[in-house]
């Protein structure tokens, strides 16, 4: 299989797989008091979001990625 026919598969998933999930959610833990024996702490969220036109791009580029591979495997 060619790497183009690769590439365009993965991008295509990737694309789905980005209109799925909406964003990416990680914690992230912060010292609040930290003197002697006594250590306080706090969970953070942060949310990094993906964009619509992000998946989009994905999949037309894993698409078009895929095209070129298949056009270029029947010469």
């Amino acid at each position: 299989m060619k790497p183009v026919l690769i590439a365009g598969i993965i991008l295509v998933i990737l694309g789905i797989v980005s209109f799925g999930y909406q964003g990416l959610t990680y914690t992230t833990q912060k010292k609040v008091i930290d003197a002697g024996p006594i250590h306080v702490s706090r969970e953070e969220q942060h949310h990094i979001p993906f964009q619509t036109v992000l998946g989009g791009l994905l999949i037309v580029g894993g698409i078009v990625l895929f095209v070129t591979g298949i056009r270029d495997a029947t010469k």
